[in-house]
Order: C-alpha cells, then sequence, then structure tokens
C-alpha cells in the first residue's frame, strides 16, 4: 500500500470531504480503482463516487459509505492508500516544481554557514501544496503554527535533495 492523500476535514454536512494529495496529483487518481483507509490495523476499500479538483494538490471528494458529518468525523486526519503500483511518481524534471508535494521544507538557522552540507538546519515542515501564481509561484507549508505560503524563487533556494525529498530554502523573515 502507498499513501497518496490525507483526509483534512469535511465540506459541508453530508458526506464531502477535503483530500490533501502527496504523491501524486489529483487528476493522477484512477477513479475505477478504490482508495484504502486503515481502520483497527486493516485496509478498508472506498470507491470515490465524486471528485472535484481544488488546486494544485487537494480535491473535494465523495466516498462510497461516508453520507454524513459523523462518517468525516471519523474518518478525519486518517491517511489514504492505493495499492502499489497504481501510482504514477512524480519527478522534478517531467512535473516542475509540483513533484514538491509531500516534501519537507529546511531553512538554515541564523548562524549557519554558506554551505549547504555545513549548515544547520531548522525543520519548516511539509509542503502540501504548490500555487502556480504567475510571475510567483508560491509553496504552501504545514507548520507547527499553520499553514504558510512562501515564494519559491530560485534566489531562496540553496539545495534540493531528491533523494531524500528536502528543500533547503533561506525563507524571508517575517513569513514563519
Amino acid at each position: 500500500m502507498q499513501q497518496i492523500a490525507q483526509v483534512l476535514k469535511s465540506n459541508g454536512t453530508d458526506g464531502e470531504l477535503v483530500m490533501s494529495f502527496r504523491s501524486i496529483a489529483p487528476e493522477d487518481i484512477n477513479l475505477q480503482e478504490p482508495v484504502f483507509i486503515v481502520f483497527d490495523g486493516l485496509p478498508v476499500p472506498f470507491f470515490i463516487e465524486s471528485f472535484t479538483k481544488r488546486g494544485n494538490s487537494k480535491a473535494l471528494v465523495r466516498l462510497t459509505g461516508i453520507h454524513c458529518q459523523e462518517d468525516v468525523d471519523e474518518i478525519s486526519g486518517k491517511a489514504v492508500y492505493i495499492e502499489e503500483g497504481d501510482e504514477q511518481e512524480m519527478s522534478l524534471e517531467e512535473d516542475g516544481f509540483a513533484a514538491l508535494v509531500g516534501w519537507m521544507l529546511l531553512t538554515p538557522s541564523g548562524a549557519s554557514s554558506n554551505s549547504p552540507e555545513d549548515m544547520e538546519l531548522i525543520e519548516v515542515g511539509e509542503i502540501t501544496d504548490f500555487i502556480e501564481i504567475p510571475n510567483n509561484p508560491c509553496i504552501e507549508v504545514e507548520t507547527e503554527n499553520g499553514a504558510v505560503m512562501i515564494p519559491l524563487h530560485e534566489d531562496l533556494i540553496l539545495s534540493i535533495d531528491p533523494e531524500y525529498q528536502e528543500i533547503i530554502m533561506q525563507v524571508p523573515e517575517g513569513l514563519l
């Protein structure tokens, strides 16, 4: 099983929910295949009844068997999986910065050196979305204080590590 998303919250009171996708773009989901949510250690299959993309990494979703607010409350915060092999891997070369969703954002501490290898790093949070704003692309990062939008400019990027799925950026003062 491969985690592809997380149930964030309900959208209304009739069982529709908001999902945030991690390693796959919402439009790449195979709507004919089930998704799985783990209950008591066992994966339970759900089929997608309706699917509306919201932004680059979120969607409004209606799953079979989820019909009311109480049902959504039971699965809020849970991971959503697909069977291994159903996912198409995203890459920076093919998908651009949208592939950073699910990566970890790090920033140097105040007393760091100029070399990325020697820096003392602070974990900012997980990148949850890529927002393509003309001439000002941004990433949304889930920090301990909530979601933050950070401009994704080449002058701020210190290093990108695809192997560990980490990006090191100099985050402008006042954004965190």
